[in-house]
């Protein structure tokens, strides 16, 4: 209820009560039958709702002083107040009934109880204002506990979508026929005499295994260290399609500090490699860029493919990573991100993730950049 529509009810309520107990418990058995006599507790209890009204804003206005200040003048309010609706109540009285008598001997008999009245209703106002506390206290306590829930559950299925994701890129990390493929490469390069590149294969992997099973899902890494481990694969894949796939990076310099969910790219990649790379027999081309847009941060995979497919075109598995990383990236910003599927020129796939740079907090960089090309 609005609080002014609750005092003047509150009001309205009170006074009235106070004229029936005043008629009933005096007048009506011991007072004069005259309509003046009968009317006046009435009128007295009209005269208080408006002599008690300016108590409101006393009691307000002291309400943040220290308990001694505040309980002294309102104290004061108090007493004046009912000194007030004492005079203009006696007053009203002498006008009403036409009484011709002097009322001064017995002004100490209306004023006390006008006293005991206004105390009567500066408690019961402070106690509707305690309570009025303590409910929004209580109700404070309960959407702080709410949003602590929501928070919890957040995260617990942040927690859960990021565990998924990192459970299915581990699926096709250590799938066969991804190992059978980067062994075969390795075993090539030995054949073929080329043992420096067989082992520098040999650190690729193992660095990429290394970096991917030991990569915590609900922790962020710099957009340094998450281009060093989508370098790894690639580096793999370029092995394994070897000419078919060129690689290109274009980095902004000031974005390398900034923090990202990790192996958030990995999936963009390996579903452009997968659909617009893999199937052709000249392979294609593979950009990543990384900068900002505005106050956010830009990140994108792009492909020289055919493009997107169409829904009931679509081969199966296509379009699984996108959704997972988008599923991901929900659940740690809410709507505070962007996901945008665009077509490349002048042909081909590109996927663009807008992430909010004050909750990719920057991180300090290491002395020096890398340099992308």
């Amino acid at each position: 209820m609005d609080p002014r529509y609750q005092f003047w009810s509150l009001q309205a309520v009170g006074w009235t009560g106070l004229a029936l107990l005043v008629y009933f418990s005096l007048t009506a058995l011991s007072g004069p039958t005259d309509i003046a006599y009968v009317l006046h507790p009435g009128v007295q209890s009209l005269i208080g709702i408006f002599v008690s009204w300016p108590l409101r804003f006393v009691f307000r206005a002291t309400w943040a002083r220290p308990a001694w200040s505040r309980l002294a003048i309102n104290m004061i309010a108090v007493l004046v107040m009912a000194l007030v609706w004492t005079v203009l109540r006696l007053l009203s009285f002498v006008w009403m009934t036409q009484e011709d008598k002097n009322f001064l001997p017995e002004f100490g008999a209306w004023y006390f109880p006008s006293i005991l009245v206004f105390l009567v209703w500066a408690a019961i106002y402070h106690g509707i204002k305690y309570y009025r506390l303590q409910q929004d206290e209580h109700a404070e306590l309960v959407r702080m506990s709410e949003a602590r829930k929501a928070e919890e559950l957040r995260r617990s299925r942040a927690e859960s979508a990021a565990q998924d994701a990192q459970l299915k890129m581990l699926r096709y990390q250590l799938n066969p026929h991804f190992l059978f493929n980067t062994l075969n490469a390795i075993k090539s390069l030995v054949h073929s005499g080329r043992a420096e590149h067989a082992n520098e294969m040999i650190d690729q992997l193992s660095d990429f295994l290394r970096a991917s099973l030991t990569s915590d899902p609900l922790q962020t890494v710099s957009v340094r260290a998450e281009l060093e481990t989508l370098r790894l694969y690639l580096a793999i894949e370029q092995t394994r399609f070897v000419d078919r796939l060129k690689v290109e990076f274009d980095i902004d310099d000031d974005v390398l500090g900034l923090r990202v969910p990790s192996m958030i790219l990995q999936p963009l990649a390996e579903n452009a490699i997968k659909h617009a790379i893999a199937p052709r027999e000249e392979g294609g081309r593979l950009r990543v860029v990384a900068c900002t847009a505005g106050n956010r941060l830009q990140l994108s995979i792009e492909d020289d493919g055919p493009g997107f497919f169409a829904v009931d075109e679509a081969p199966p598995g296509a379009g699984v990573g996108l959704k997972n990383t988008r599923d991901r990236l929900h659940t740690l910003y809410d709507d505070q991100f962007d996901f945008r599927l665009e077509s490349a020129k002048p042909s081909g796939a590109r996927v663009v993730l807008l992430l909010p740079v004050n909750t990719t907090a920057a991180a300090e960089s290491p002395a020096g950049s890398t340099a992308y090309a």
